[in-house]
């Protein structure tokens, strides 16, 4: 139904029989002020008299129109009504006296009709309409327009009543073609939109409305049927039709957004013909789960195609995210027996994602990202299952995307930074080099480390132009320290590459060039690549790294042990150093609560490493135990916290000058 007041309509003769409440308010306007002029000498009666004539004809106009009319009091009772009226609800019209109007054409069912039929019984609006079910009084209902206006110089309003049936059942014809999907008959993504922002603005409205906060004047004795005042009653009759209208909301707006499973593969192998069959079985179903749901209220939830294989249940006044979570297990319990399709059996699963929300602050757009974000983490997931919002996730997610877009640009602006892990040498505690690893100063989100942005960089590119920065700015470091320290022996720098600056730049150029434009010696550059980025590396790859080892750089085996685990790669790559994973090393507790099996498969890795020529530095050490028994192996550079966090250049040159550390 439209409660939406629309334009002014033309204006409707007031109520003018001689014994009519009105005539006891009616004062002289312009009318008669006019025709009080020349005419008056062509007509010799008293003005009174035909004053009364023409009001007899008015009364005699509003009784035999056509058009339903009622005279309603600023109460908003009835005061009489014409044949018409009567004849159109299916009642006497003397029986329609001293009863609620609003009752009796529905006009307290949504709060913006509410308001402003209100208005005009006040005198505060001239007019409004809206359009309105009605129900006969032999159960048959029809389609009304209803205009309400003032009388005038009366206290009293005019409410008049089309009916326009026939042609609100041609344009719901229409409209249901244009609403509707035509395979599987299901509201399309333009209906689903417009419910969707109705039950929102419903709810929003409803934490908003205050419809009572000015109480209708109350009116001894005044009788109502249905769910009209009672008589005495000091809410007066004005009230009584909405109370029902606001019963048993929640304001709350549930959604099942879901998609099927390799429903592509069904079209691309039998046809669009057996898909679109597929989809409509697909949508009686839904339906089916939708209609059976135990929570539901009267009109039922909303089941729409939004395009493609991709549907939604629409649930207003949800009860909560246990509602919509046996909703979804339903959907996915009837989606997976198998559909015969003519005698063509197939099976398909569906990804779900569902949000539960308020309906008060929250726009459809809104509601809509959060679905799809979850119909995606339900995808991610493994598919054929539900999830649901995960406000956490969410804002990691959105966290991610703030980073990603502000990533390439914060190289510009000079917002990371880098510090440096010691690695030391376990036999006498000497800092041997070490671990270039860089933070962001984000101005956000503060400083964050690697892990929280490094991934990111890899994935839309960025990684080469921060790479190189890196690199840049590590060697240069690099030879700073060794020229502010001389040393026979100066610290080497191991800087940490991805995979793509391997494929995506001219890594051996780039090395090169800062190399010579740092001036630092390229044996005192160490390269750390994943185990899983070297793994199968040929051509390119495998080219560059042979490059760059022939220039003297040292390449390193970073997080060794976790990766795939092939030593037959060791035998040709062009690798220096092996690093072990830190799960290893956190094994080497204590002697009594010591894992024998980490130790062997240490030692053993030590061994191979040593005959190949490769030395072995052991991450994460912490203690001075795991220390002593990796020393005892024959590890030959440890890094961890027992030597020193990762610091700023300035501790790294106090570190050099102190040293040896305690080994």
């Amino acid at each position: 139904m439209s409660g939406t007041p629309e334009g002014p309509v033309h204006p409707e003769p007031p109520e003018t029989h001689t014994t009519h409440p009105v005539l006891t308010e009616r004062h002289p306007g312009p009318l008669e002020d006019r025709r009080a002029g020349p005419a008056a000498d062509r007509h010799p009666e008293a003005p009174a008299e035909r004053r009364a004539a023409e009001l007899r004809d008015y009364g005699a106009a509003f009784r035999v129109a056509q058009l339903a009319m009622a005279v309603v009091d600023q109460d908003g009772v009835v005061v009489s009504a014409n044949d018409s009226f009567g004849s159109l609800l299916g009642a006497d019209p003397g029986a329609l006296r001293r009863q609620a109007a609003a009752d009796l054409v529905d006009l307290a069912s949504d709060g913006r009709t509410w308001h402003a039929y209100r208005e005009v019984l006040r005198g505060r609006r001239s007019r409004f309409r809206c359009t309105r079910r009605l129900k006969h009084a032999d159960g048959r209902s029809l389609w009304a327009e209803v205009t309400v206006a003032p009388v005038p110089d009366s206290r009293r309003v005019l409410l008049s009543i089309a009916d326009i049936s026939d042609r609100r059942e041609l344009q719901a014809r229409l409209r249901h073609l244009q609403m509707h999907d035509p395979v599987t008959r299901l509201p399309n993504r333009a209906l689903f939109f417009e419910r969707l922002s109705a039950a929102l603005e419903a709810s929003a409205q409803d934490a908003g409305d205050t419809p009572y906060a000015e109480e209708a004047p109350y009116t001894e004795g005044v009788q109502g049927s249905g769910t009209a005042g009672r008589a005495g009653d000091p809410r007066g009759p004005l009230r009584s039709s909405y109370e029902s209208y606001r019963y048993g909301r929640t304001g709350r707006i549930g959604l099942c957004y879901l998609d099927l499973d390799g429903f592509k593969a069904v079209n691309d192998t039998l046809g669009h013909r057996v898909g679109d069959r597929l989809l409509a079985a697909v949508a009686a179903r839904l339906t089916e789960c939708a209609d059976s749901d135990g929570y539901t209220r009267s009109g039922g939830h909303l089941v729409a195609r939004l395009g493609g294989d991709e549907f939604a249940i629409l649930v207003e006044d949800s009860t909560g995210t246990e509602q919509l979570a046996d909703l979804a297990r339903s959907v996915l319990t009837a989606l997976q027996q198998p559909f015969d399709l003519g005698g063509q059996r197939l099976s398909v699963s569906a990804s779900i994602g569902v949000v539960e929300r308020s309906g008060y602050g929250t726009t459809a757009t809104a509601l809509m990202q959060a679905a799809d974000t979850t119909l995606y983490w339900a995808k991610a997931d493994g598919k054929a299952r539900w999830t649901l919002f995960d406000p956490e996730r969410n804002a990691h997610r959105m966290t991610r995307q703030a980073l990603s877009s502000t990533l390439r640009p914060a190289v510009e602006r000079g917002e990371f930074a880098l510090e440096y892990q010691p690695l030391v040498d376990m036999a006498d505690g000497a800092v041997r080099g070490v671990e270039a690893l860089v933070r962001w100063n984000h101005p956000q989100f503060g400083t964050l480390p690697p892990n929280r942005f490094v991934a990111i960089a890899e994935e839309d590119g960025s990684i080469v132009e921060l790479g190189r920065w890196v690199l840049n700015t590590a060697c240069r470091q690099a030879r700073q320290w060794q020229k502010d320290h001389p040393r026979e022996r100066p610290i080497f720098v191991s800087v940490n590459v991805a995979v793509r600056q391997v494929w995506d730049s001219d890594l051996v150029a780039d090395v090169a060039g800062i190399l010579a434009e740092t001036g630092l010696a390229p044996h005192l550059l160490q390269l750390e690549l994943t185990e899983s980025a070297v793994m199968g590396s040929a051509g390119r790859p495998l080219q560059a790294l042979q490059a760059l080892s022939d220039m003297g750089v040292r390449i390193a085996i970073d997080d060794f042990g976790t990766g795939y685990s092939n030593l037959a790669y060791l035998s040709r790559l062009p690798v220096s150093v092996l690093k072990l994973d830190g799960s290893f090393v956190r094994g080497f507790q204590d002697e009594e609560h010591a894992n024998p099996a980490d130790e062997l498969i240490v030692e053993a890795l030590v061994q191979l490493a040593h005959r190949l020529g490769l030395t072995v530095t052991a991450e994460c050490v912490e203690t001075s135990g795991q220390a002593s028994r990796l020393r005892r192996i024959g590890c030959d550079t440890g890094q961890g916290w027992l030597y020193s966090r990762a610091v700023t250049p300035d501790r790294i040159a106090e570190l050099i000058g102190t040293e040896p550390l305690p080994v």
